[in-house]
């Protein structure tokens, strides 16, 4: 039995030690074996085995307590009760250590395992926030070229407003020309029908003294 509780004691050292000193395979082998015994049937065997451990140890530190109330009582000792004493504590210091480094690997395992998951899980944001900073490059690299165009954009409606109150001002100049020159034309028309009006009287007054020319002339003749 107290071969036995060395080999496991010394199993679990060297666990320990490799769970605390990373030492690359080994230490990833015997991860791999922690991992198969919290798999499947694994637990309930740990929970009794680490029960029966805890059964025997108890009865050992009772046994101890018993050698050692009879040894006071009595006075002295014999040598078979210190076989036994000795023999019972050393079970029960192998059996104590045993337990202790068997919670230590179990805390240690558990937390190896979950500082693992949270590097995943840093990693993961890690690529995440590269994502995210590539995106936020190509959105301001995207931002910075449509700031560029709707520079240019300003800037061309800027010069067609111009261009359009120009031609707005030509226009409204054109128009005041063409208002003075149909004014003019109407000032032309009006000439022309009085004009028109003094050479019909002309025209009139003509003809009177054409008429009364060839009655002067008829009277001449007949005279």
């Amino acid at each position: 039995m107290i071969q036995l509780l060395f080999l496991v004691l010394l199993a679990e050292g060297v666990v320990a030690l490799l769970l605390v000193v990373k030492i690359g395979m080994p230490t990833e082998l015997a991860m791999t074996a922690l991992d198969q015994l919290r798999m499947g049937k694994g637990p309930a065997t740990i929970k009794t085995l680490a029960c029966t451990m805890s059964a025997i140890w108890l009865s050992s530190i009772i046994s101890i307590l018993k050698m050692r109330s009879k040894s006071m009582k009595l006075g002295t000792v014999s040598p078979v009760d210190q076989v036994l004493w000795r023999t019972h504590l050393l079970e029960a210091s192998l059996i104590g250590y045993t337990l202790f480094l068997a919670l230590v690997i179990n805390r240690l395992h558990h937390y190896l395992r979950k500082i693992a998951h949270l590097q995943k899980t840093i990693n993961t944001y890690k690529d995440e926030v590269e994502n995210l900073k590539m995106q936020y490059h190509f959105c301001k690299t995207n931002e910075e070229e449509a700031s560029k165009k709707i520079t240019n954009v300003v800037e061309e409606i800027h010069n067609l407003t111009e261009k359009l109150q120009n031609l707005k001002s030509e226009y409204e100049e054109m128009e005041n020309r063409a208002l003075s020159a149909e004014s003019h034309v109407l000032a032309l028309q009006r000439q022309s029908e009085t004009l028109l009006l003094e050479y019909d009287r002309l025209l009139a007054d003509n003809q009177i003294l054409q008429s009364q020319s060839q009655a002067f002339k008829c009277k001449s003749l007949r005279r």
